[in-house]
């Protein structure tokens, strides 16, 4: 039986959420300042809401899909914004990528407002959520990750309790800072392997179950080799995810060496332009022109 969500914030990563969810038969309320983003989603099932507050008050879960801690406080916590419409103990699914102590004051916050909170993010971009295979970690009291296990089921094939809250996005950060510094790995190892004439489009297969082998080398050192700059993610979101980890990192004095050259060539990226291009551009920086090859 389908369960009563409402999705605020319909971008490329939550309207792929939010098709899944009305693909598997959940009732979902979609407010998003984009209305073109809101109505792509009514042509899938969803209902459309004039606020968050609206979409909140027909709802028993809510998943936040935004780009910042800010955002998500105004979006909550705002005028007409969730808190103001949602019924007492409903839940709170953020599954955006922020600031793990931001989120333990937001969570903190609603609870004061009567309200639960899980931050749930994710891996796996906008593809794995159209077929269900997410890579969920989740932060919260564990009735309250259990019950949110309960909806993200249908959008996910891993899920793991990691802790009280903020301990999903700790997570996040640690998954990106090694996404990161593989994606650096695969492009630079792509550049070399055109630079020596080796045919790169064999090289995924020969390494295939090997040591060196991962899912993206896989999928990324044929787009590297390609240009193929298709977008599925954004570098200027890595570069956020990569300043979270660092400053992570220095409330912890953790030293990150390989995370701070994988987030300053990010940074040179965005600041060229190219912070709105998938993780494929990284091609960019070995590009001795500058220019795609495409």
């Amino acid at each position: 039986m389908g369960l009563n969500a409402a999705l605020i914030g319909a971008g490329a990563m939550g309207g792929a959420i939010g098709t899944r969810l009305c693909e598997t038969g959940h009732t979902l309320n979609v407010f998003d300042l984009d209305t073109a983003k809101v109505a792509a989603l009514v042509d899938k099932g969803a209902i459309a809401a004039a606020t968050a507050a609206e979409a909140a008050a027909q709802s028993d879960y809510v998943i936040t899909s935004l780009n910042s801690a800010r955002i998500i406080e105004l979006a909550v916590f705002g005028e007409n914004g969730v808190a103001s419409g949602a019924r007492p103990g409903t839940l709170i699914i953020d599954m955006s990528s922020i600031d793990p102590e931001a989120t333990r004051q937001l969570a903190a916050r609603a609870k004061e407002a009567g309200l639960r909170w899980v931050d749930s993010p994710l891996s796996g971009g906008a593809p794995k959520a159209l077929i269900g295979e997410l890579t969920l970690m989740a932060g919260g009291e564990a009735q309250d990750v259990e019950d949110a296990h309960e909806l993200l089921k249908d959008v996910s094939a891993q899920f793991t309790h990691m802790g009280p809250s903020g301990a999903g996005q700790a997570t996040k950060l640690i998954n990106q800072v090694l996404c990161a510094i593989q994606f650096l790995g695969v492009a630079e190892a792509t550049a070399l392997a055109e630079d020596a004439g080796v045919d790169v489009a064999k090289i995924p297969q020969a390494l295939k179950g090997g040591r060196a082998d991962s899912a993206l080398l896989q999928e990324y050192m044929p787009r590297f080799a390609t240009r193929d700059y298709r977008r599925t993610g954004r570098i200027d979101n890595m570069v956020k995810d990569l300043n979270g980890a660092q400053d992570l990192a220095r409330s912890t004095n953790t030293s990150m060496p390989l995370t701070a050259v994988s987030a300053e060539v990010h940074r040179l990226l965005t600041r060229i332009g190219l912070g709105g291009e998938d993780q494929a551009a990284l091609m960019e920086y070995f590009s001795r022109s500058g220019q795609s090859e495409s």
